[in-house]
């Protein structure tokens, strides 16, 4: 499940005021983890959960634009598969994307 990868992450996530993630990070320690930095977690339960948990539906239905962002960049081959070492050449590599994708 994503979660288990989450829990190396959650103490290095920047300041922000919403998390928004899928089922797979539906955990109870995940969410008091991410309330005990001020964050709060738009996620929905799993449907084995037997107590439901509340989250902002309008806020979780446009998670999908950050999808499709993702999926578009993906598009480019030199994104997908990270042909730059660098850092610095990748990011420039992204931007480059994202400034033909959008212009388009």
């Amino acid at each position: 499940s994503d979660y288990i990868g989450a829990r190396a992450l959650v103490s290095s996530l920047p300041k922000v005021e919403w998390l928004l993630g899928d089922r797979g990070y539906d955990a109870d320690w995940f969410r008091e983890a991410l309330k005990d930095k001020g964050i709060r977690a738009c996620i929905p339960g799993r449907k084995q959960r037997k107590k439901t948990v509340k989250y902002d539906k309008r806020r979780y239905r446009r998670r999908n634009r950050i999808e499709i962002m993702f999926g578009r960049l993906k598009d480019w081959r030199r994104v997908a598969t990270r042909y730059d070492r660098c850092p610095k050449v990748f990011l420039s590599a992204i931007a480059l994307a994202a400034l033909v994708i959008y212009w388009l």
